[in-house]
């Protein structure tokens, strides 16, 4: 068999060269999108995984190796200073979010930055501010909140907005892990306020922050909550003596959108049984839509003006080549998973670095939640006294 070698080979896209600061969980779950993006999607810009950093030479040269990056850094400045990185992406724990970002973003290089995007709000307003600045340059800055980018949400936010379910009235978002049952699990950083920021509020609360505020297409204006630690100590990482967990295992929290429409959120780390059960449902006045991400292909629909002997949830199968990102992936009834969602992640970035347009969800954006993150434990502080959250006119 011959084949005709006249064809011209399609152009190339220029190489977009991304570095990643961190190499855990997160890391490999971005290293899975930066892996895969340009082999499933057209893109204006060809991702390179350039280098990867982390402290620990002997580890980061083995996740460099096994993850499919060219270099390896132990100093995220040196990564920064890399003429072949134009791109950094963050997934370090919280407290090193800021400087990390706003050294990228002040060295010319566009950023994405694992959520929440920071610790507290002050370092969130420098990173907003940062993000501004860089825009005016032509650089991008997002947040990295993939749940966004699960095609039933994506498709559930297309349908809030062609008024599928009418006035928005209810927002529920539960979020519920297991992994912190166990009153012997070790200290890890994520019990630790100072490495972490906060403890299910901040690692699962975040995601249905935005997730609720994105679907609605509205901020929260105010908040009134609880949070709870039942676990007070935990052996240390080394052994032996034990030492204090300083973040929440839970959180209840109920809040009001700017559009009127009522929220309630649920998220902890000690429901026993729950894996990662993240639940969403939105009540309107012409319908409802419902998402659990434990069936991620599924979204569920009731259309209120159908006849009442009919009426009811009906479940669309979220695999056709006209739902949102699978124009792109398998035949109808062949189904995603979660690391995909790290794919359209970056998809979506590369495209708005190549238009020069602001990613969604933006710095601002993160700066949103954050202060809803805030508002949520002061109002736990004060006995669940209401607690109005500052609105940017920039966000959602």
């Amino acid at each position: 068999m011959s084949y005709d070698t006249t064809t011209p080979a399609p152009a190339v896209a220029p190489p977009l060269g991304v570095g990643m600061v961190g190499y855990a969980f997160m890391g490999q779950a971005h290293s899975q999108g930066w892996r895969t993006v340009g082999r499933v999607f057209d893109l204006p810009l060809s991702p390179a995984m350039a280098a990867v950093c982390g402290r620990d030479p002997e580890a980061v040269r083995t996740a460099a190796a096994k993850l499919g990056w060219a270099a390896a850094e132990t100093d995220w400045r040196a990564l920064i200073a890399r003429p072949d990185v134009q791109l950094v992406d963050i997934c370090t724990p919280g407290d090193s979010h800021a400087e990390i970002a706003v050294a990228a973003l002040e060295a010319g290089k566009h950023v994405l930055c694992e959520k929440p995007l920071a610790n507290t709000v002050a370092e969130a307003e420098a990173m907003a501010e940062a993000a501004r600045a860089a825009r005016a340059r032509g650089q991008v800055a997002m947040v990295g909140f993939n749940y966004r980018r699960t095609p039933a949400l994506a498709l559930a936010r297309r349908m809030v907005g062609e008024g599928r379910v009418g006035t928005l009235r209810h927002v529920r978002v539960t979020y519920l892990q297991d992994w912190l049952v166990d009153p012997d699990f070790p200290l890890a950083w994520r019990l630790r306020k100072e490495a972490a920021g906060s403890g299910a509020l901040g690692d699962l609360g975040a995601h249905a922050i935005d997730l609720a505020q994105h679907l609605a297409g509205a901020p929260l204006t105010g908040v009134s909550a609880q949070t709870e630690t039942f676990v007070r100590e935990r052996p240390l990482p080394d052994g032996g003596a034990l030492g204090p967990v300083t973040v929440d295992d839970a959180a209840l929290f109920t809040g009001r959108l700017e559009s009127g429409a009522l929220a309630s959120f649920e998220v902890s780390r000690v429901a026993a049984g729950r894996k990662n059960a993240l639940r969403v449902e939105l009540n309107g006045t012409a319908g409802s839509l419902a998402f659990d991400l434990e069936r991620l292909n599924e979204l569920e629909f009731h259309d209120h003006a159908t006849d009442a002997a009919e009426a009811g949830f009906r479940r669309i199968l979220v695999t056709e080549q006209e739902h949102p990102y699978l124009e792109a992936w398998w035949p109808p009834g062949h189904g995603l998973g979660y690391e995909h969602t790290f794919v359209h992640q970056a998809r979506d970035l590369v495209r708005a670095v190549a238009a020069g347009t602001e990613p969604e969800p933006s710095f601002a954006d993160g700066l949103q939640v954050q202060r809803v993150l805030a508002a949520v434990e002061e109002s736990a502080e004060k006995n669940s006294v209401w607690t109005p959250v500052p609105v940017s006119p920039d966000t959602v």
